[in-house]
């Protein structure tokens, strides 16, 4: 397989899980799919990381990644019930 192809594969793959993310967080159904505010909701969070905020942007992503191991694992758990 050439180079490029695989990049592309890959790269779909990983686009695929970000949306299956977006999924599993709710966001489809609480938004009713509406595009534009999951996407300003992506920009408020993307902005949140730039700084200016009085929570740091490490805080921010330790906070939300604890968030979503504990999720994972319930998920986990859930699965082996």
């Amino acid at each position: 397989m050439r180079d490029w192809a695989k990049a592309r594969r890959e790269r779909t793959h990983h686009l695929i899980e970000l949306g299956g993310l977006v999924q599993k967080a709710g966001l489809v159904d609480l938004t009713d799919d509406d595009r534009a505010t999951l996407l300003g909701a992506f920009l408020d969070i993307a902005g949140q990381l730039q700084g200016g905020n009085e929570t740091t942007p490490d805080d921010l992503k330790t906070r939300w990644r604890r968030a979503g191991l504990h999720a994972f694992d319930r998920d986990r758990d859930r699965e082996h019930d």
